[in-house]
Formats: C-alpha cells, structure tokens, sequence
C-alpha cells in the first residue's frame, strides 16, 4: 500500500475513532461520570486533531484523490463532498467552543451546545468515511498535485 492509500485509511480511521469516542463521552455524562466523559471528550478531540494533522499533510505533500466514479455520479459525489466538508467545519467550531466551555466549566451552555455538537459530529464521522469509501474502495480514482507543488510551480 502506497501513500495515497494509507494516509487516508489512517486519517479516516481516526475520525471514526473520534467519533466512538464522542458516543462513549455522551452514555458517560448521562450516568453521571464526570471524569471519565471528560479524559474521553479529550481523547475524542485528540484523534480529530491527529485526522487534520494528517489530512493536511497528505493535502499538502502527496495530494487529493479525484473521482474516480462514472460521469453521471460525478455532481452528485461533489455535491455531497461539499456538504461533508461545510458540516465538517462547523463541527470543528462548534466542538472547539463545546470543549472550551467543558473546561471553563460553563456547565449550562456547554451541555446546550454538547448535544448538538455530537449530533453534527457523527454526522460528519459517517459522511467522512462514505467519501473514503468512494474515493478508494468503491471508485478509486486519479491522483491530483499536491498542493506544494501547484503553489510552488514544482
């Protein structure tokens, strides 16, 4: 397996483990283990800032994937891809604030904003590796520049 494969088998696995991880915190906090949700919450976050770290670095040095499927999935794919990456990014907020006001200790807001947060997380976790699935297993496709070298005219 080269590196246009294993980085994105990599990177998503750490986004369902976030997301796992997400649904454990939540059945934690709802019986009432205050500690545990919190070192799983953490744990959560840190396997979707270890899928950025990777997802950036494969952006960047080796490269995107680009569909592979037939013509007439092609807008669909797309359409879907930009929803994933929109959600994606409001998860990204919405969990940075929701962690914030976990640790600040912000109970009230942060338990509002934790339910919604996850819900969107998950949602982005299952969107993310339905587009793993059809860019690499279902439709591989062709491999783009990375993003270095189309910057830097490499």
């Amino acid at each position: 397996m080269d590196l246009y494969n294993i980085m994105p088998a990599i990177s998503t696995s750490f986004i369902a483990i976030s997301a796992i991880l997400v649904a454990i915190g939540w059945r934690q906090i709802i019986k009432r283990r205050i500690v545990q949700h919190k070192r799983t919450m953490t744990l959560a976050a840190i396997a979707a800032v270890i899928f950025f770290v990777i997802y950036v670095s494969r952006t960047a040095f080796v490269g995107n994937t680009a569909w592979g499927g037939p013509e007439d999935l092609k807008t669909i794919y797309t359409v879907f891809l930009i929803f994933h990456i929109v959600l994606a990014t409001v998860a990204a907020v919405f969990g940075l604030t929701t962690l914030y006001t976990g640790y600040k200790e912000n109970y009230t807001k942060h338990k509002k904003l934790g339910r919604f947060t996850a819900v969107i997380w998950f949602i982005t976790a299952i969107t993310g590796v339905t587009v793993y699935v059809l860019l690499y297993i279902m439709y591989p496709g062709g491999h783009t520049k990375p993003v270095l070298d189309a910057i830097l005219g490499w």
